[in-house]
C-alpha cells in the first residue's frame, strides 16, 4: 500500500470515529450540564469546600469563583515544586528553580502546558501525579465551564444567572473527564504504554552510554493530557516517545482523543440553545479550517523542497519515523489546532510553508475545533462577528440565536478576538528587541524569527507546543512566558463570561423575514471567512517576515 493511500484511510477512519462519538458524547455532554441531580461523590466535594451548588451566578460571581479556584491552584502547583525533594517518591530530583516552577505552574493551569524542562529527569511522581496530572483535569473542567456558561447566556432569557461555577467543575471532572480518561488509559496500558511508580533504572546503550530512564504513571497522564487538550509530556520527547506513544494504535487514539471533546461539543451548545442544526454550523466551520490544514500541512511535507528530501519521498528530519509523513502530519494539526500542544514530531524541522500553516492554526485563536471549552467559546464569538458583519451589509441590526448584538456584544467581542495579538506581537517584539529571543535561537533568519514568534504565538494562546529549536528556559522568557499563558488565557474569559451575562439578560426576539439563518451552509461559509479575514490577517506581516520569507526562499 503506498504512504498516501495509508495517510487517506487513516484520516477517513479518525473522521468517521469522531462522526461516530459526535451525537451521543454530545448529547452526553448537555445531560451533565442540565441534570438537577448530584452524585454523592459530588456532595462530597461541595461540603469540602464549602460550595452551594443550586445556588445562580451573575456573570461577575461566577468569574471570581474562576479566578479565584485557578490563583489557587497557581499557588499550589508552585509550591509543590519548590519543595519536592522533601516528599515521598521524589526520585532524587532537586527543586525546580524559581522562574521555572512560576512557569509550570500557570502553564498547567492555563491548560497550556508548556513546558521548559525535561519531565523524566526534572519532576518527582508527587509533582507528576499530584500537582501536573490533577492540573490537566481541572483546567479542563474549567475551559468547559466557560463555554456552559456562554451556551446558556445564548439559551435563558430575562434573567442574569449563568449556572454555577463549583457545579460546573466538579460534574466536568468527575462526569465527563475522569471516567473517559480511564477508559482511555486502559487502552494505552493495553497498547503498550508504561503506568507504574518505579525507581529511575540505569541502562546500557548500543554506544556503551549509560543511560537513566524513568518510570511512572505515563498512561493515565497521557490520557487526560490529550483529552484535556493540555498538552505536557511526561518525557521530554514527548508522544515521539515509545513509553507515551508506543504503535500506530495509540498515535491514532491520541489524535482522536485531541479532538473527540472539541468536536463534539456544538453538539451540545445545538441541543441547550434548542436547535441542532446551529450545533452542526459551528462544527462544519470547525471541521472545515481542520481538514484544509491537514491536507495543506501533509501536501508541503510531501513536496518539500530540496534534491534529498524529494528523492526520500518527504522529508523525515525529525518527523515520527515509526508512521512517515502523514501521521506526523496529521497529529501536527491536530495539537496546533486544539490548544493542545502535544507532539510527536519537532514542528522545528518543518518546511518554512507548512510551519507557517501550523502557526496560522493557533494564530486562527485554536477554533477548528480548538481545545476543551475554550474552541467553542472562540467560535462562538467569532459567530457573534460574523453576525454583525453580515448586519452591516444589509443594513439591520445583527441578532443571533434570537439575541440582539448591540455596541455593548460587539466591544465584548471585539476585546476577545485583541488579546491574543497583543500578547504574541508584543511578547514576541520585546523578546527580538532586549535581544533575549536572540540569544535563545539555534537558528537565525527568518527560520529563527520564526522560533520566537512560535513560542509567543504557543504561550499566548494556551497551546504549548515548541518549535523545539528555541531554548525558552532563562528567567526572562519562562517570567514573559509564564505571563502570555496567564492573560491569555483568564483575560479572554472576562470578555466571554461578560458577554454570557449581557445575553442572558436579553429578551428573544422574533424570526423574521430579514432574521440571518445562522444554521445554514451559507452561514458557516461566512463564518469560516470571518475567521481568516479578521484574526488570519492580523498575523499576516508577522508571518511574512517569518514562516512565509522562509517558504518562499526555499
Amino acid at each position: 500500500m503506498s504512504p498516501i493511500l495509508a495517510d487517506v484511510l487513516l484520516v477517513t477512519a479518525l473522521i468517521a470515529a469522531l462522526a461516530l462519538v459526535h451525537r451521543p458524547l454530545g448529547d452526553y455532554l448537555a445531560a451533565v450540564y442540565t441534570s438537577d441531580k448530584h452524585l454523592r461523590v459530588e456532595t462530597w466535594i461541595y461540603r469540602a469546600v464549602g460550595a452551594n451548588p443550586d445556588a445562580q451566578m451573575r456573570w461577575p460571581a461566577y468569574l471570581r469563583a474562576v479566578l479565584a479556584f485557578s490563583a489557587v491552584g497557581v499557588l499550589f502547583l508552585y509550591l509543590l515544586q519548590r519543595v519536592q525533594d522533601r516528599l515521598p517518591l521524589s526520585l532524587g530530583f532537586d527543586p525546580i528553580s524559581p522562574d521555572q516552577a512560576f512557569n509550570t505552574a500557570a502553564s498547567f493551569v492555563a491548560n497550556t502546558n508548556w513546558q521548559s524542562y525535561a519531565g523524566e529527569s526534572a519532576m518527582s511522581h508527587v509533582t507528576q501525579t499530584g500537582g501536573l496530572a490533577v492540573q490537566n483535569f481541572v483546567s479542563a473542567a474549567v475551559g468547559l465551564s466557560v463555554a456552559v456558561a456562554l451556551i446558556r447566556g445564548f439559551a435563558r432569557s430575562g434573567g442574569p444567572e449563568l449556572g454555577n461555577f463549583w457545579a460546573d467543575l466538579v460534574r466536568g471532572t468527575v462526569r465527563v473527564l475522569l471516567p473517559l480518561s480511564v477508559v482511555a488509559a486502559v487502552l494505552l496500558v493495553a497498547a503498550g504504554a508504561v503506568q507504574n511508580f518505579g525507581d529511575v533504572q540505569h541502562v546500557t546503550t548500543l554506544t556503551g552510554e549509560r543511560q537513566a530512564i524513568s518510570p511512572g504513571a505515563v498512561a493515565s497522564q497521557e490520557a487526560i493530557k490529550n483529552l484535556g487538550t493540555n498538552g505536557g509530556g511526561y518525557y521530554n520527547a514527548n508522544s515521539a516517545h515509545p513509553f507515551e506513544n508506543p504503535n500506530g494504535f495509540s498515535n491514532l487514539l491520541t489524535v482522536f482523543l485531541l479532538l473527540v471533546i472539541p468536536f463534539s461539543l456544538p453538539r451540545t451548545f445545538g441541543r441547550l440553545v434548542g436547535s441542532a442544526r446551529q450545533g452542526h454550523a459551528v462544527v462544519g466551520a470547525m471541521a472545515a479550517v481542520w481538514f484544509v490544514g491537514v491536507v495543506l500541512v501533509t501536501w508541503l511535507e510531501y513536496a518539500h523542497p530540496g534534491t534529498a528530501s524529494q528523492l526520500a519521498g518527504g522529508a523525515m528530519e525529525g518527523k515520527e519515523q515509526r508512521f512517515g509523513e502523514g501521521p506526523s502530519s496529521l497529529f501536527a494539526v491536530s495539537t496546533t489546532m486544539t490548544s493542545t500542544g502535544s507532539v510527536n514530531s519537532f514542528h522545528d524541522s518543518y518546511g518554512g510553508l507548512s510551519g507557517g500553516v501550523l502557526l496560522l492554526g493557533m494564530m486562527l485563536g485554536e477554533i477548528a475545533p480548538g481545545g476543551v471549552g475554550s474552541g467553542l467559546y472562540g467560535m462562538l464569538i467569532m459567530a457573534v462577528v460574523a453576525v454583525f458583519i453580515a448586519g452591516l451589509m444589509v443594513g439591520r441590526t445583527p441578532e443571533y440565536l434570537g439575541k440582539k448584538l448591540g455596541a455593548r456584544e460587539i466591544k465584548l467581542a471585539a476585546c476577545y478576538i485583541l488579546v491574543t495579538p497583543a500578547l504574541v506581537l508584543t511578547g514576541t517584539a520585546l523578546a527580538m528587541a532586549l535581544g533575549t529571543g536572540q540569544s535563545s535561537m539555534t537558528n537565525t533568519g527568518a527560520h529563527g524569527f520564526t522560533e520566537v514568534l512560535y513560542a509567543y504565538t504557543s504561550a499566548s494562546n494556551n497551546n504549548g507546543s515548541a518549535f523545539a529549536g528555541f531554548a525558552a528556559d532563562t528567567p526572562y522568557h519562562n517570567t514573559a512566558l509564564g505571563l502570555c499563558m496567564l492573560l491569555g488565557r483568564f483575560l479572554p474569559m472576562v470578555f466571554v463570561l461578560a458577554l454570557a451575562g449581557s445575553l442572558a439578560e436579553q429578551r428573544p426576539v422574533p424570526v423574521t423575514a430579514g432574521t440571518l439563518r445562522t444554521e445554514k451552509p451559507l452561514f458557516t461559509g461566512l463564518l469560516v471567512g470571518t475567521i481568516l479575514i479578521v484574526t488570519g490577517l492580523t498575523f499576516f506581516p508577522a508571518l511574512a517576515l517569518g514562516p512565509l520569507a522562509e517558504g518562499l526562499a526555499a
